[in-house]
């Protein structure tokens, strides 16, 4: 019931209609930044830098199927337990979870 969505920017390449309907065949919801507005892309890109150096540059993989399985791995544990200074040292999860805790 996943409904997967690719972010990019306006580049060319994603404003091909070609492009447009293999995404749409695939059933995949195609997001585009604000023309000029690299902001929008920021957070995935710093995200996309982390998971590079952390994971990828870091292990050889000797399938699609194991790089896939890493990636979900290496997702969770971003997620859950790697801490970031930029959120009080906690996991983005328990950041979220302590937030909204204490706005209520």
């Amino acid at each position: 019931h996943e409904k997967p969505i690719l972010h990019s920017d306006q580049g060319w390449q994603y404003r091909l209609e070609k492009y447009k309907k293999k995404l749409k065949d695939k059933q995949i919801m195609q997001s585009m930044s604000r023309k000029g507005n690299c902001l929008d892309n920021a957070i995935i890109e710093n995200f996309f830098g982390v998971l590079k150096s952390e994971l990828f540059y870091l292990n050889e993989y000797n399938s699609v199927s194991q790089l896939h399985s890493e990636i979900r791995k290496y997702i969770k544990y971003y997620n859950r337990d790697r801490v970031r200074l930029n959120l009080n040292g906690m996991s983005p999860v328990e950041y979220r979870t302590h937030y909204f805790k204490n706005i209520a």
